[in-house]
């Protein structure tokens, strides 16, 4: 029998005793763990090459937590400021988003008023050097660390910049920047859009979440001419559950049922109820979800439908149902455990995947629509489990094809948007602000079409045509001329297909240029101006007749 390497052991190992956490009896729990054991340390004593103790561990614990469930998980001393990050909404760094591409690593985007924007850093400033030293081995990861540290601290950093100049030549520039704590706005944009509906823009739940969006719905409310409200949850992936109970509870009576929670047997059930007077308990509320709007922010959606507040418009959302605790564990770890799903008002759970049901093969997959289940609204509407919130108006967004997606993906938008900021320098208005026929023109002469890569969909299907037309014996001259006179009339030429995708280019290049003006606020103004979900909104929010349809389920 061939032998086994020690960490696969060990992962093959803990896996079982993951299993029989669940399945066995204590004794057998006990019996797992001494057999573990007494493997891992017959592999330290005598197996032929040396463990790395640590590195077996994490791997160990990860294929085991991986048996269970995508959020529990082990999270070591030295992995724990991202996860605070996330919860606390704050940081010590100089506050700014990095990428990376060709082995490069890049500031994408200094958070609005953060030190990295102050000293002049901008997006698309490649890193050279931290504190003196070359960065060209090092991760986005590791250079992240080295970027973050305790506020108060400074950094100094080696940046080259493409577009530094009015000459089209490379600048390379160095800042010292200092460190502070840097705190995540989970309201970076609020304001009026379509003349008369306030809108919110969510983007996470942390422990400052009620008090911006607080904040930012008494400002809106103090315009007694606006119709409704919109709540934009898009790409808010969660956090905080009492952060999301407390939101509900500006648009909901005080003692509202906002969810319930259930652990192991009925002594671990948790009802979780709204605790002050609504600050907006009538105006219309509408709210916005994708497939990205998950845990928390479908707490708050789910809620508000069931008790029939809000219109949902968009996509259906992601369908996490899951609750998570942190725990300490020894030499100062933590462990993330799922100990609970959480159940909104109707009484459904929207979890899309069923962890402890897997296929054969070990993998899962999402409840299908069949098997899901009937619940009702207060008002008696139907709604179903399983599978996320489904929203009371679905919208479609426009497709994306290869040639747009390029655009974003391999940065031309991203470089354009660089060297438009640095030879137009005064600020547009992000509100009037279009991409007109001389940017537009501007955009397809930056572009290099010996550079520029995209799949030509008509030509790969005519090659794959002509090829399975040979194969099969039909490709005789009559045939292949037929083919060519196609190929001619369907070849790809790249400024007519950039003139055919100029409105959907427009979409995604815009926001990008009024980032490098007015940072988030703008990218976000801007976006709003041509989104089908806020047009979509605003429409069912003008119109209350339609509005009340909608809730009341008739």
């Amino acid at each position: 029998m061939k032998k086994l390497p020690a960490f696969l052991l060990i992962v093959l190992l803990l896996s079982a005793a993951a299993v029989a956490a669940t399945r066995s009896t204590k004794a057998d729990i006990s019996k797992n763990l001494e057999i573990f054991n007494a493997v891992y340390r017959a592999l330290q004593t005598s197996y032929v090459d040396t463990i790395d103790a640590d590195k077996s561990m994490q791997t160990a614990i990860a294929a085991m937590l991986d048996e269970i469930d995508p959020y529990t998980e082990y999270i070591p001393e030295n992995e724990q400021e991202d996860f605070l990050t996330i919860s606390t909404g704050e940081y010590g760094g100089i506050g700014s988003f990095i990428g990376t591409r060709d082995g490069e690593t890049f500031i994408s985007e200094p958070r609005d008023d953060s030190p990295a924007k102050r000293v002049g850093l901008r997006p698309g400033d490649v890193f050279i050097t931290i504190d003196g030293d070359s960065v060209g081995s090092l991760t986005s990861a590791e250079i992240s660390k080295r970027l973050r540290g305790q506020a108060g601290t400074s950094v100094a950093v080696t940046v080259r910049r493409k577009y530094g100049s009015q000459a089209h030549t490379d600048t390379v520039l160095s800042f010292v920047v200092p460190r502070e704590k840097i705190n995540i706005n989970p309201v970076p944009y609020y304001g009026v859009v379509r003349g008369d509906i306030g809108i919110i823009t969510l983007s996470t739940f942390n422990d400052k979440s009620l008090e911006k969006t607080r904040e930012a719905l008494k400002a809106l409310l103090a315009d007694k001419s606006l119709k409704g409200i919109v709540l934009d949850l898009r790409n808010n992936g969660g956090g905080l559950l009492e952060s999301a109970v407390g939101i509900v509870g500006l648009f909901v009576p005080k003692g509202t049922e906002v969810l319930r929670t259930r652990g192991r047997g009925q002594a671990n059930e948790k009802v979780y109820k709204t605790t002050s007077k609504p600050l907006a308990p009538d105006i219309p509320l509408a709210i916005l979800v994708n497939g990205n709007s998950a845990s928390a922010a479908e707490i708050v959606t789910g809620a508000l439908q069931d008790l029939d507040r809000a219109v949902i418009v968009g996509e259906r959302s992601f369908g996490k149902g899951l609750v998570q605790s942190t725990r300490q564990i020894p030499y100062d770890g933590l462990i993330k455990v799922t100990i609970a799903k959480y159940y909104i008002p109707s009484g459904r759970l929207i979890q899309a995947i069923d962890y402890s049901h897997r296929n054969p093969d070990g993998s899962v997959a999402r409840i299908p629509d069949s098997l899901t289940n009937v619940w009702h609204t207060r008002a008696g509407r139907e709604v179903r489990d399983g599978g996320g919130i489904t929203p009371d108006i679905t919208t479609v967004q426009p497709e994306v094809n290869r040639m747009v997606y390029n655009i974003v993906s391999d940065n031309w938008s991203f470089n354009f948007a660089n060297r438009y900021a640095a030879f137009h320098p005064e600020s547009p208005d992000p509100h009037t602000f279009e991409i007109s026929d001389t940017i537009f023109n501007e955009f397809k002469g930056f572009i290099d079409p010996e550079k520029f890569k995209y799949d030509r969909a008509c030509e790969l299907v005519l090659d794959q045509l002509e090829k399975s037309a040979k194969t099969e014996g039909y490709l005789n001259d009559s045939v292949q001329a037929q083919i060519d006179a196609l190929r001619a009339t369907l070849h790809h030429d790249l400024n007519h297909d950039l003139n055919l995708n100029r409105q959907l280019i427009s979409v995604y290049l815009g926001p990008e240029i009024l980032s490098r003006y007015q940072g988030e606020r703008g990218r976000i103004i801007q976006s709003l101006k041509h989104d089908a979900d806020v047009d979509s909104a605003a429409i069912v929010l003008h119109n209350p007749a339609r509005y009340r349809s909608i809730l009341s389920g008739k």
